[in-house]
């Protein structure tokens, strides 16, 4: 078993990546060293790691040699309220290289692709109306999968990721801050905390995109599916704020209400799909 994983130095590439090893898969990487290698410096000597300058033809070259048999696609651009300067960093990361990565796989025997959706790609439960540019982005790209799916013999499930925690998730998240004034006379402004969000643990989140390839290896007749990577329970924000005060024995100094809600806020996530096959959320309770 081989895998090609992009994003594989992020926190759930990351993830994804030690997983497999675990489950001896043979695994590469697609990296871009700007960015470090910090989450796996304990198995970056147990991968192959092929640094993308941007020629495509050695990315052509690299799938030919490597010969996956599938690509988890998880590098993006995450730029919520990106600055006019930053518009290219959306449109390379989210559409350029997703394409290209399709691209090298359409002139090289690997043919299976997981990729990573949001659920903020349907705001207020329609169809199409992503909430920001980052959403518009990963609409975009999956508009483009589906003609290498028609036309290219790829096969593909998209994975609609909802909200992503763990316990070594050091990345900007408000869990991150909140631990940071936990116990202390600091206080932080938030919205007014009725927003519902769909938490889901990493190592449920990694699970799915085992059992995503497992759903598209075992079914050939399968094209192109999306799933919904959700748990059973959803929480306000205060709940789960409130919940996180309880599970650190720390008072928590919240000044609800003191900032408005966002212009796009998602105060209600959109199930519009279901659950991969043979996969189920575990940890449903949000720990520390």
């Amino acid at each position: 078993m081989k895998a090609i994983v992009t994003g594989g130095t992020g926190y759930i590439g990351s993830h994804l990546v030690k997983r497999l090893l675990k489950d001896n898969w043979e695994v590469a990487i697609i990296a871009d060293p700007k960015f470090g290698y910090d989450n796996i410096l304990d198995v970056k000597n147990r991968i192959t790691i092929f640094e993308y300058t941007g020629q495509i033809q050695e990315l052509i070259k690299f799938f030919r040699d490597f010969n996956a048999g599938i690509v988890f696609h998880l590098a993006a651009a995450v730029l919520t309220n990106p600055s006019p300067e930053q518009l290219p960093i959306l449109i390379d990361s989210n559409i350029r290289f997703g394409t290209e990565i399709l691209e090298a796989m359409s002139d090289s025997g690997t043919k299976l692709i997981v990729t990573t959706g949001t659920y903020w790609q349907n705001y207020n439960g329609e169809e199409y109306n992503p909430v920001d540019l980052y959403a518009a982005t990963k609409e975009a790209f999956e508009k483009i999968l589906k003609y290498y799916v028609e036309a290219k013999g790829i096969r593909s499930i998209v994975l609609r990721l909802y909200d992503v925690y763990g316990e070594d998730d050091r990345r900007p998240k408000i869990w991150n801050l909140l631990k940071g004034i936990a116990g202390t006379d600091k206080s932080i402004d938030m919205s007014p905390g009725e927003q519902i969000l769909n938490l889901v643990h990493i190592d449920d989140v990694v699970s799915a995109y085992i059992s995503a390839y497992n759903y598209l290896k075992q079914n050939s007749e399968i094209k192109s599916e999306v799933f919904g990577v959700y748990a059973e329970t959803q929480k306000t924000l205060k709940e789960h704020v409130n919940e996180l005060e309880k599970t650190l024995g720390k008072t928590l100094r919240i000044n609800w209400g003191a900032k408005p809600y966002k212009k796009r806020e998602v105060m209600k996530p959109a199930y519009l799909f279901k659950n991969p096959p043979n996969w189920k959320c575990m940890k449903l309770v949000f720990i520390n």
